[in-house]
């Protein structure tokens, strides 16, 4: 029969390449012109340079994809909850009609993986419906550097101390259970149950797996075979407290009012500082709020694309001036109850904050902890500082946190010891204590400092967080009294505000009682008439760092222009020195101009955040990002993105003609892209396996080397970006084990499904030669295996942090290596195996 045997036949299978004599190779598309009288070498490395330009062009057209796939499963739908508290007895809340967990698996999957897949269908398509080497091994190897590589990178990324978690362990195990079963699948598929042959059912079952993994993730996500313990039978959408409950079918988005709380927070505080134009205020306030949100997978992916092309970023270039003004606008963010509240007596503060108790508690039925302060300072001699804990709420329950620290400018393991620990409150406990360790290492050096964080268990349901979660611990240096000066160099007021605090800080050094005295200087306003003006002494105790110069701002009624005065600092007393801001510019503003000021910074702030959409609102506007370097923002430009831009530049205007993703929900997007990857893809595969050919590398080896390291780059730098801008490692690593699962069922269970039927109807059998491909599964299985105990091993043991991803320098350098000399080893073992140089019968 014409199918009795792998066909080899290079005429009726135009990927079973041999050079002959004359370095004659050819592909299913390529060669286009008459290479033959070309030199090897010279035609080698065209093909190579080819190769290497395809791939970035499908990692742009991949980018397009990518904002299809986002915009499709971004779509929402509103949903009636009951509400008795409402006059019509219900509230609308906003839900997404897509699952994250299919759509991370579904569609997600499918745009970081269609390269591998549409290679492994094409190249069946184009043999003739007879089996390659170059599709299967590409999605094996893709498969192993994803797990090894990726997973190695993402280990050492992370800071030292730092640790990130994988949230959802249940979709995890489920997702790892099918990556190692998917590749035993395959050997038992093409060594045990028929050898060297797919059969139809076979073929069948291999991609129902797909909709099965989907299925099962999904149940397992929903928690529809889990019983709860705690709560008994959950009626959905019964009530407001619904929201983020075990079970929940429908969990409402974040409100956009908080957003717009921030913007406007942000606006305000960059309007009082002098040093800062508006349109820095706008793009540093953008990139504030935008590092601050979480993004799944997909998002990383198309950054690093657009990254690796020099294309728009989807965050903010801050300019490192402005780097210290964004990490105090963090701050303020992470905890904006210290920033205002500071302003109301003590009484006020501790009533403000039990009410604020109360409302995280949802009216008593939830426990709230918080840290006692949100911030504290400690002599570097005093070896370790107290960290409170306070419970409100709910006292009946046990309760458990996660306290850790996280590095600011001070560096574990130097200046203090890591700490990672989970903290648990007895039933009516109300406080606990714990200390950090403070390293003291007999030599002078600046202030630094560290943050404490809270953070909750994955199963904790009867217990939120207040506001007051994130505490900064500042390591003051007590070998010296200290310097002082003002913290900033201007300082804008209202005039109906009535006060005014200047903060003067001391640094390098808290120790003994200090003193400066200060004086106010007219400049165009007036003391007595503006202004309360005169001179006084500011002093600090033993320890202090932070005291303030109040001066007293008169409210004029009059229209005139802004008017400001000088505040200088004279000679310190108790052996204190001044520091280099001594003189501070105040500005006195009418509060119409200064509510002016902040409404133009809010609106630049919203064009900024506008501008870094995923998707384009028109063709034009598609076409400007494509046509300029770093989609038209030039001030922010490196050379690196005009090198990569011009590289890329006929890909890009090319690409502009699909669709953007706002027509039609992102659905036209989706499958002009597809279709443009699949030529692409087709493309590929001929480039790569000429280059192996003209090189005498045979197609598994060019598949599970340059093919699969070139398919996978973008996934690289997404991972990595993810893993150290993410709270949690499921972004990062957690989606590689749902993506490699993918790969198999969707990448090789189609075009088998396709082949299958094609020689079953012609009554003659599919034949898969199974000799290297084999062997590349069971090695690749075998290493998947440890990696995936590595990783458990890693968040079970407390040397590695008990998180999958950081921890102490040691040992995340070593488990890192370990996991990329998994991926060497597993292509060397199977390069060696291939050419015959070990024997490995199978």
């Amino acid at each position: 029969m014409a199918n009795s045997t792998p066909s080899t036949n290079g005429a009726t299978n135009p990927y079973c390449m041999k050079s002959d004599s004359n370095g004659s190779c050819s592909g299913l598309i390529l060669p286009i012109l008459n290479e033959d009288a070309w030199p090897l070498g010279f035609r080698a490395f065209v093909y190579l340079l080819g190769l290497l330009w395809c791939f970035l062009g499908v990692s742009i057209i991949a980018d397009t994809f990518m904002c299809s796939i986002e915009r499709i499963t971004s779509k929402t739908r509103k949903i009636r909850v009951a509400d008795s508290s409402k006059p019509n007895g219900f509230h609308e809340v906003e839900v997404k009609v897509w699952n994250d967990t299919v759509a991370n698996l579904s569609l997600l999957a499918l745009g970081t993986s269609a390269p591998e897949i549409l290679l492994s269908v094409i190249e069946i398509l184009g043999n003739g419906f007879c089996a390659g080497a170059l599709g299967p091994s590409t999605i094996v190897g893709s498969a192993a550097f994803n797990l090894f590589v990726i997973s190695g990178i993402c280990i050492m990324t992370i800071p030292n101390g730092e640790f990130r978690r994988i949230k959802s362990m249940r979709v995890f195990g489920i997702t790892s259970f099918f990556c190692l079963f998917s590749y035993m699948w395959l050997a038992i598929v093409l060594l045990a149950s028929s050898p060297n042959e797919v059969e139809l059912w076979e073929a069948i079952v291999t991609f129902l797996y797909f909709p099965l993994l989907i299925l099962i993730a999904y149940l397992v996500d929903r928690k529809c075979c889990i019983e709860d313990k705690s709560t008994g039978i959950y009626e959905i959408a019964m009530a407001p407290e619904a929201k983020g409950s075990k079970g929940s079918e429908e969990e409402p988005l974040d409100k956009p009012e908080s957003t717009e709380e921030n913007v406007f927070l942000l606006a305000r505080d960059l309007a009082r500082t002098q040093d800062i134009t508006q349109t820095d205020a706008g793009r540093l306030a953008a990139a504030t709020l935008a590092e601050r949100q979480s993004h799944g997978r997909g998002w990383y992916r198309i950054n690093a694309n657009r990254s690796m092309t020099g294309g728009q970023k989807l965050t903010p270039i801050v300019m490192e001036a402005f780097k210290e003004i964004q990490d105090e606008l963090s701050a303020k963010l992470d905890n904006p109850q210290l920033h205002e509240d500071l302003k109301l007596p003590q009484e006020e503060r501790e009533a403000l904050r039990v009410r604020r108790a109360k409302d995280h508690s949802e009216g008593g039925k939830k426990a709230v902890v918080e840290f006692t302060a949100s911030g504290v300072a400690v002599l570097e001699s005093e070896k370790k500082v107290r960290v409170g804990i306070r419970r409100t709420g709910k006292m009946d329950i046990p309760v458990q946190v996660r306290v850790e620290t996280v590095p600011g400018t001070a560096t574990p393991g130097s200046d203090y010891k890591p700490l990672n620990e989970i903290i648990q409150f007895q039933e009516n406990e109300m406080l606990r204590t714990i200390y950090v360790e403070i390293i003291d290492d007999f030599e002078w050096e600046p202030d630094e400092f560290f943050f404490v964080q809270l953070s909750l268990l994955p199963e904790s349901n009867d217990v939120s967080l207040a506001k007051n979660y994130i505490m900064q611990v500042t390591i003051i240096n007590d070998d010296e009294p200290g310097v002082l000066e003002f913290t900033k160099p201007s300082v804008l007021v209202t005039e109906s505000s009535r006060k005014v605090k200047i903060p003067v800080k001391r640094s390098n050094g808290a120790d003994g009682h200090v003193s400066v005295k200060w004086k106010t200087k007219d400049m165009t306003a007036h003391a007595g008439v503006d202004y309360f003006g005169g001179e006084g002494e500011l002093t600090f105790d033993n320890g202090e760092i932070l005291k303030n110069v109040e001066v007293f701002i008169y409210d004029t009624k009059t229209a005139e222009k802004d008017e400001c005065f000088q505040l200088s600092l004279l000679e310190t007393g108790g052996g204190a020195s001044l520091g280099k801001i001594t003189k501070t510019i105040v500005t006195i503003v009418k509060d119409e101009e200064f509510n002016s000021l902040v409404s133009r910074i809010v609106n630049m702030t919203k064009l900024n955040l506008d501008a870094l959409q995923l998707d384009t609102i028109s063709w034009g506007k598609q076409f400007e990002n494509a046509l300029n370097v770093n989609g038209g923002d030039l001030e922010t430009a490196t050379a690196s993105d005009y090198i990569l831009h011009f590289a890329s530049f006929a890909w890009k205007a090319l690409f502009a003609c699909v669709p953007p993703p706002s027509i039609w929900g992102g659905w036209p997007t989706f499958f002009i892209s597809l279709a443009v990857i699949g030529l692409m893809t087709a493309i590929i595969g001929d480039l790569a396996g000429v280059f192996g050919c003209l090189i005498n590398l045979d197609a598994s080896i060019t598949a599970i080397t340059f093919v699969a390291l070139g398919t996978s780059m973008p996934d690289t730098f997404a991972s990595r970006t993810a893993a150290l801008m993410e709270k949690y490692a499921d972004a990062s690593v957690g989606n590689v084990n749902g993506s490699n699962s993918v790969n198999v069922f969707l990448g090789l269970g189609l075009p088998w499904l396709i082949a299958a039927i094609y020689w079953n109807t012609k009554g003659e059998r599919f034949f898969v030669d199974a000799g290297s491909l084999g062997f590349s599964v069971i090695i690749y299985t075998t290493f998947a295996i440890i990696a995936i105990l590595l990783l458990v091993i890693r968040r079970s043991l407390k040397i590695f942090g008990k998180a999958e991803l950081g921890g102490a320098t040691v040992p995340k350098i070593v488990t890192g290596v370990l996991f990329i000399f998994l991926w060497v080893l597993y292509v060397l073992l199977s390069s060696l195996q291939t050419k015959k140089i070990i024997d490995v019968s199978i």
